[in-house]
């Protein structure tokens, strides 16, 4: 174990967490004392049946004891910035700071336009796979926004995806975020938003959220969409953007 920050990434519901933290962990490199851990619901070849966000919770519970990580900095990412939202409500005591990029549900306490949206996400059900999951890409992008080519031949991790992501959508309907155990959060949120993600479901998650953490900073990366995140695809300034965040954290 290194003396750096001790940080837990969590990955969304397509790429695993390996690939998609690759960058950043090596811009962050000797600073980080970091573990990215892969999503509950992948891991079984089928989403349990009793599949919910107490599962992530404790999943994030048994990583951080694990490595000795009494307090810790969080960092999830969509599926995974769900799960961190349901970890801060029930575990807040145990974070040094919370980072958000652009997570994929924020409560079920959403505003108009973002539920809207939600609305079309559930209509997607009963879709064939290929088409459930490009639906999925396309309704989270900017009006006009191309969605990235898919991987040909798709990796072999991608057979799970549909199921997968249904299960996360079941399991958010199903969430009860604590809103009030959020607001008495004492430590730094961050909040990272892409310019080219659909703004009324990411953007007006973030001015939600603002009401909500007492100490939430919200940073903008025009040329970001939710499917090249600044992680993968702007590590070095989210890398500059975290360090900060988890030196005033820890100061």
């Amino acid at each position: 174990m290194n003396g750096g920050h001790r940080v837990v990434l969590l990955p969304g519901g397509v790429l695993p967490a390996e690939p998609a933290y690759a960058a950043l962990l090596e811009v962050l490199g000797g600073r980080v004392d970091a573990v990215a851990k892969d999503l509950e619901v992948y891991s079984e070849d089928r989403p349990p049946t009793d599949y919910s966000l107490d599962m992530e919770v404790d999943g994030i519970l048994l990583e951080a004891d694990r490595h000795g990580f009494d307090r810790f900095h969080l960092v999830g990412y969509s599926g995974g910035g769900a799960a961190s939202l349901a970890f801060t409500a029930q575990h807040g005591e145990r974070l040094l700071s919370l980072a958000l990029l652009e997570p994929a549900w924020a409560g079920n306490d959403r505003t108009e336009e973002e539920e809207a949206l939600w609305l079309r996400f559930r209509a997607l059900e009963g879709q064939p796979p290929d088409r459930f999951m490009a639906g999925f890409v396309g309704l989270q992008l900017a009006p006009g926004v191309e969605p990235p080519a898919p991987q040909s031949p798709p990796p072999p991790w991608m057979a799970k995806r549909p199921a997968g992501v249904r299960a996360l959508i079941d399991a958010f309907d199903r969430g009860d975020l604590n809103l009030e155990a959020l607001r008495d959060l004492d430590q730094p949120v961050y909040f990272a938003l892409g310019g080219r993600s659909n703004p009324d479901y990411y953007a007006r998650m973030a001015v939600r959220l603002a009401t909500i953490f007492p100490d939430l900073t919200v940073e903008t990366f025009p040329e970001r969409h939710h499917f090249d995140p600044p992680h993968r695809i702007e590590p070095e300034r989210l890398a500059d953007s975290l360090l900060a965040l988890w030196e005033r954290a820890e100061a």
